[in-house]
This record gives C-alpha cells, sequence and structure tokens, in this order.
C-alpha cells in the first residue's frame, strides 16, 4: 500500500461499505509514474458459513503501481447483517442492518 499515492489514508466513510469501485476523489496521483488513473485487479471472493469477504487491489493504469489493498467483508450476526470495508483509499466503515421487514431498533435518523 502506498500512502504517497492518496490525499488521505483510511478515511472515515461513515457506514458506506462498498464491495466495488474506487474512491476516486482521495486518489492524488502514482507516486511512481505520476498517472492519474486507477484500475482494479486480483478480485477475490472467500465465502465461508458465516461471513463473505471480497479482496481486491486498486493499481495505476499506466505502470500497475500497488495503491490500497481493498477488502469488505459480510456476515449474518443475529437479525443483522454486517457489513465492514477497509482500504488505503477508500476508507474505513461499518454498516448494520436489520433483516426484519420493520428494524426492531426503530427508524433511522
Amino acid at each position: 500500500m502506498c500512502e504517497q499515492c492518496v490525499r488521505e489514508e483510511f478515511p472515515d466513510r461513515d457506514s458506506l461499505c462498498v464491495d466495488q469501485g474506487s474512491y476516486m476523489i482521495n486518489f492524488f496521483k502514482c507516486c511512481q509514474c505520476h498517472a492519474q488513473e486507477i484500475k482494479n485487479i486480483n478480485r477475490n471472493c472467500t465465502e465461508t458459513k458465516n461471513e463473505e469477504v471480497i479482496t481486491y487491489q486498486h493499481v495505476c493504469s499506466n505502470c500497475t503501481h500497488v495503491i490500497a489493498e481493498h477488502e469488505h467483508i459480510f456476515r449474518v450476526e443475529g437479525e443483522f447483517q454486517v457489513y465492514e470495508m477497509s482500504c488505503l483509499l477508500c476508507g474505513s466503515a461499518d454498516d448494520q442492518r436489520s433483516i426484519m421487514p420493520v428494524d426492531p431498533r426503530g427508524p433511522v435518523m
């Protein structure tokens, strides 16, 4: 992972957990070749009985310099779907959503 290629390391994304794409507003430029385009490669999805983990790399489209490793985790805990994201470029976030038609915690404010 390369701190020189991003504007902010692991920005707080609150509850926005994405399993694809890139947070381009946080991308500065490739520190190796100064290009400003990236692509995602090496996407891998691992599923176990209780969890799904998606990982991939953000790399420079020009020189393939690795900018960040992206990890997205999904699991069900009781009556809630739990999402987590960790990425130098896209940031850190976590979210919980009820699997019930009406959230037992009440309306989200």
